[in-house]
């Protein structure tokens, strides 16, 4: 019952989509897209639930619950399941989808009828091809002929940490949500209106779906870092790469609209963005779900990998036929005034996030093109990235920086002093780190570039707080009244300076990085860095869905010593494990981590012998891991800033 039932709700919803679709075609049909674009997310909310109940209860003649699920899976996870393989992830996709163009069609009636009709049916077109996708070839209620006693259980890396909850909805999130400013865009463009109007009414969907897709980001790295047990957050991935290019063009994005909607420039580039960032979504779902790259995220080979492609072929044509017919009505209102200004940084912000975008991509696609011409299999791996990337986030950093101090239109020779003394002070943090031991001239350079960013976004706080504060008002009050009565400019601001935090994390733990890799017998003492860590003994325990074997390591610092015998107090206790899952073949092991504002401790239990009493360690101290969490974190409370509706007089 519960899978006819589910059928049936995506059936209903795939009506109610092309229902829809078709009264948004027609200039009288607007009274009933509201109720039918409401029906339709309240159908696919159906099949979800009932996905859910079927995953909570064991429902194992459903194929998908039992290949997600089995009976020991706790029950968080078996909530979560519901994104952990390939249809029902799909599902969750139309699910957001559905609600994000009820939420349009019920919110942004004010706009032209056209440009809202074209808005939501775009929405709606797309709602029933992946319903389509849902009813066919990925049937999350597909029934197994002979049901199985027990499942087989999620994917030991998808239930060894708490982030399954929460990373997969909110990337999803973010994807999802870049097509409804696409769907502004191509609607603009059918109803041959000015871009304007669009890019104003998208703004808060645009920059929800981008705070979703970095926190998305964010939380991804934090999985990585703790759970493979390799000690860092970023191995550019293939599924990584794929899920960064979006957010990238995503920026590209806000900043364009920004300089459309300030200067009535980037007008095209800004219709382009919006089109080529959800075409960067489709195209990351299609490398996740068809199996043709190899990556630790991605799902099996599965037949929707065609009709994806056929997806990504379809947004391609429509949306360069549509620009083309429209050419004439995205042409710039505007010019950019001079060089020295926010004008013309947004013009090289934006070529610069498009050169890293284009590096990217040509470096996850490559093995690719070159498998399928020549039978060859090639990698592209970090250090390609690492090589190609570092110089243009340099340069961007500083056009971030310069673009806070400088002006639209014209800046003036005060905003040039402010930008030199701005720069002036960077030189001077990079000569100190220079000068404190930093040998590596990328480094070096970072930490100026990473200088210049917080020092220009602090300057422009302190000034606003001062003009605020010699009216006699106090500094708290004024800072909050500066930030609320320019929510979005103060916005960005908070976002860049957490940009810079990020940055300097990712320098600190790069350039300093010490790893080490030992075997040693239970009480044996051995010193890493400042650090002395002692084996204190095996351990193992049984949980109903796994076994656990860790090893307590005793860690001393700061010149301590620490004995061979477990008199004396450590400084902490660290507790790197290895699980071992019932359909696991290899372990999942989970590091023991010391996190400080410093540096991270970071020890992984690699292997053990029982009967010897020995392990193998593997132990990492990274400087400033904890900035790039920080930073992250400064720049969602920056997203949501910007969306938070402002004070109605």
């Amino acid at each position: 019952m519960i899978a006819l039932g589910g059928w049936i709700s995506l059936v209903a919803a795939a009506a109610c989509a092309v229902a829809g679709l078709a009264a948004c075609a027609r200039p009288r049909g607007g009274r009933r897209v509201v109720p039918l674009a409401a029906g339709m997310a309240v159908a696919v909310t159906g099949a979800v639930a009932l996905l859910e109940w079927a995953l909570i209860g064991g429902d194992f003649s459903i194929r998908y619950v039992a290949a997600t699920t089995n009976r020991t899976t706790p029950l968080a996870f078996r909530v979560a399941a519901l994104w952990g393989a390939l249809e029902g992830s799909l599902l969750l996709w139309t699910w957001l989808l559905a609600a994000l163009t009820a939420g349009v069609a019920v919110r942004t009636r004010a706009p032209a009828p056209r440009l809202w009709r074209g808005t939501v049916g775009v929405l709606l077109g797309l709602c029933a091809f992946f319903l389509l996708l849902l009813v066919g070839p990925a049937d999350p209620f597909a029934r197994v002929p002979t049901p199985p006693a027990d499942g087989t259980g999620l994917n030991p890396l998808l239930q060894n940490h708490p982030l399954m909850i929460l990373h997969p909805p909110l990337l999803y999130l973010g994807f999802v949500g870049m097509a409804v400013p696409y769907a502004f865009a191509l609607a603009s463009l059918l109803a041959g209106r000015d871009a304007e109007d669009w890019v104003v009414v998208s703004r808060p969907w645009t920059l929800g779906a981008w705070t979703a897709l970095t926190a998305g980001l964010v939380l991804g790295a934090r999985w990585s870092y703790d759970v493979l047990g390799w000690g860092g957050y970023w191995a550019w991935d293939p599924v990584e790469n794929a899920a960064l290019l979006p957010w990238l063009t995503a920026t590209a994005l806000v900043h364009s609209a920004m300089a459309q909607v300030r200067r009535g420039v980037l007008r095209a580039w800004t219709v382009v963005l919006a089109a080529a960032t959800f075409w960067l979504t489709l195209f990351g779902t299609f490398v996740t779900r068809s199996g043709v790259l190899a990556s630790v995220h991605a799902f099996t080979q599965s037949a929707i990998g065609p009709a994806l492609l056929a997806g990504l072929a379809a947004v391609t044509v429509g949306t360069l036929a549509a620009l083309a017919w429209r050419v004439p009505d995205v042409r710039d209102a505007g010019s950019v005034a001079s060089v020295a200004s926010r004008d013309a940084l947004m013009v090289f912000n934006n070529a610069l996030l498009l050169a890293m975008a284009a590096t990217v991509f040509v470096g996850t696609v490559f093995p690719l093109a070159v498998d399928v011409a020549t039978g060859q299999k090639v990698t592209v791996g970090p250090p390609f990235f690492n090589r190609a990337i570092t110089p243009l986030g340099l340069v961007l950093l500083a056009l971030m920086g310069a673009g806070t101090v400088l002006r639209w239109g014209r800046s003036s020779p005060a905003d040039l002093r402010r930008l030199a003394r701005t720069g002036g002070l960077a030189a001077v943090a990079a000569s100190a780190a220079a000068a404190a031991g930093l040998r590596a001239p990328v480094a070096v350079v970072a930490v100026g570039a990473v200088a210049f960013v917080a020092l220009a976004q602090l300057d422009e706080l302190a000034r606003g707080v001062r003009a605020l504060h010699r009216g006699g008002r106090p500094v708290p009050a004024a800072m909050a009244e500066l930030v609320l009565r320019h929510r979005h400019r103060y916005a960005g601001y908070v976002v860049h300076l957490g940009m810079a935090v990020v940055v300097a994390g990712i320098v600190g733990s790069q350039a300093a990085r010490l790893e080490v890799h030992r075997a040693l017998r239970v009480g044996e003492v051995i010193r890493v860095g400042p650090y002395a860590l002692r084996v204190d003994e095996l351990r193992a325990g049984t949980y109903p869905d796994r076994l656990v074997v860790w090893a307590p390591v005793s860690v001393a610092d700061g010149g301590m010593a620490l004995a061979a015998s477990r008199d004396q107090a450590p400084a902490a206790v660290l507790r790197p494990s290895q699980n071992f899952y019932r359909h696991a073949r290899t372990p999942v092991p989970t590091p023991g981590v010391r996190s400080t504002w410093r540096e991270d401790l970071y020890v992984v239990l690699l292997g053990f012998d029982p009967g010897a009493q020995t392990v193998v360690l593997r132990v990492v101290i990274s400087p400033l891991v904890s900035w790039i969490w920080a930073g992250g974190a400064i720049m969602i409370v920056g997203g949501g800033l910007a969306l938070w509706p402002p004070r109605r007089p």
